[in-house]
């Protein structure tokens, strides 16, 4: 064997042995002077366990809820904001309609419901909305077609804990819910629907912190709540503020130094009665025109104590926590960053962005059923081909703004129909799509645009004598009348 060959064979058997295990790093290490994790510096004890599982305590948050204004704001603020501003029924039903809608919506009172539901949910890490329906076995699935006038009865907030687990009968074929319980069961101390069992049809589900799978099954099934997250940063907030209040009462400390005084407490009587007779007159006299009465060998101080960088300490654990819950600070404290021209405004966009981000992952296929529901129940049968209930933005215009921005709209969408650019039809849709920021030419509907593809086209400025066919669709024109000069049939047709 060449050579050559014999260092192939030693290659191929080095490749084939097992590698012996070596000790390897994948950060940045100084052993000999104990900088990085692993270097046996105090670093390497540290660790993340499961042992506050503040979910699994239901009393324990109700009474943070209570009692903390901080968490009733961290879980409030993102339920009112999800449901503040409501819906747009769009423009495919008629005005008529849309008022019945949303006198339904006040007298149901759909989105406090909602709003509800999201709160409990972020608070115990889950909660249903249930959807009751007069007249119906709530077991059933919830056949939207079957609903009749003035059956919908409104939405019914449980918390996760007026439920009884459900670790079997779980959705297998709705790829959407697979996992998720078939059956509701209520418990017997519900606030409603007391030992009923509710398909899952029937409910709008909302989990606080959605967990991994293992997790979820350590927890029924549901979410975490979004207290337990934020617990050690709200530990630390509460403590450093009790602790700046209690130095209120040490800001000002007053001493008096007494030759003996450790003898006259100890022997008692008359002395130490004079002693007290003492602290009292001066406790009575001393004031800004009155005098700290002194013996010749006491020694009276005062002792004031400086508050310097307790509201950094503050502002800093204030930060965290609206990290920790990315609620902004000018959303979760009502304090606008500190910083020259600084407003809040772009942090309180970036989380208006984040709130619609919510909206559509959680509440848009509930509120689009809900809103199907609400249509049969208070105007009566299907509701139009293509309708959708659309979120209103919550950053909004003020009314001034908003009419600035109408008059330019329609300025411009004027001017291009008066040029001919567009017809007329066009420039309806057109202030039909703008009413979604202006808040004007929301009525203009669906019929109303049809007639006007079908009505006699007006002179466009372009040229007054041009009479095409009007709109989009196939209307017809109409035929120019007058002298020859002036664009009869004669100049059109002349004689042959």
């Amino acid at each position: 064997m060449s050579r050559r060959s014999q260092r192939r064979a030693r290659g191929r058997a080095a490749a084939a042995r097992p590698q012996m295990d070596r000790a390897t790093a994948d950060n940045f290490q100084n052993m000999q002077a104990r900088l990085g994790v692993g270097t046996g510096n105090m670093s390497d004890s540290n660790t993340y366990a499961l042992s506050n599982l503040l979910t699994r305590q239901p009393r324990t948050l109700e009474a943070m809820y209570r009692g903390s204004w901080v968490v009733g704001a961290v879980v409030d603020a993102v339920a009112e904001d999800m449901t503040r501003e409501g819906v747009d029924f769009g423009s495919t039903i008629k005005p008529d309609a849309i008022e019945l809608m949303r006198a339904a919506e006040d007298d149901l009172q759909i989105w406090q419901s909602l709003q509800e539901t999201i709160q409990w949910g972020r608070l115990y890490g889950g909660a249903i909305g249930v959807i009751a329906i007069d007249g119906q076995d709530m077991a059933t699935p919830l056949r939207v077609e079957t609903i009749d006038r003035d059956q919908f009865l409104g939405v019914v907030p449980l918390g996760r804990w007026e439920l009884l687990p459900i670790i079997t009968d779980v959705v297998s074929t709705d790829g959407k819910i697979v996992g998720r319980p078939e059956l509701y069961k209520v418990g017997p101390q519900a606030s409603a629907f007391s030992m009923q069992d509710i398909h899952h049809s029937r409910v709008i589900r909302i989990e606080g912190v959605k967990l991994p799978y293992f997790q979820r099954l350590a927890e029924s099934g549901w979410g975490m709540s979004v207290v337990e997250r934020m617990y050690d940063r709200l530990v630390a907030y509460d403590s450093a503020s009790q602790g700046s209040a209690q130095l209120i009462y040490k800001a000002y400390l007053r001493t008096l130094k007494i030759k003996g005084l450790r003898s006259i407490l100890a022997a008692g009587g008359a002395a130490q009665t004079a002693v007290e007779k003492h602290v009292e007159a001066i406790r009575k006299f001393q004031s800004s025109e009155g005098l700290t009465l002194l013996d010749a060998d006491d020694d009276f101080e005062t002792h004031t104590y400086s508050f310097a960088g307790l509201n950094d300490l503050l502002l800093g654990f204030g930060q965290q926590l609206s990290g920790a819950t990315q609620i902004p600070l000018v959303r979760l404290f009502g304090q606008s960053p500190a910083g020259l021209n600084s407003t809040g405004e772009s942090d309180l966009r970036n989380y208006y962005d984040a709130i619609k981000a919510k909206q559509q992952k959680d509440l848009r296929e509930p509120v689009n059923k809900l809103s199907t529901i609400l249509y049969r129940s208070a105007v009566g049968g299907n509701p139009p081909e293509g309708f959708r209930a659309e979120f209103n933005p919550l950053w909004q215009m003020s009314d001034t703004e908003k009419g600035a921005l109408a008059k330019t709209i329609v300025e411009a969408v004027g001017t291009a129909s008066e040029l001919g650019l567009i017809s007329a039809p066009s420039a309806m849709r057109e202030l039909k799509q703008s009413a979604e920021q202006t808040g004007v030419f929301s009525n203009i509907i669906d019929e109303e645009i049809k007639e006007a593809e079908l009505a006699p086209p007006r002179p466009t400025e372009l040229d007054p004598d041009l009479q095409p066919n009007a709109g989009d669709g196939p209307g017809s024109g109409v035929a120019p009348t007058g002298p020859d000069d002036e664009g009869g049939a004669a100049v059109r047709e002349p004689a042959a």
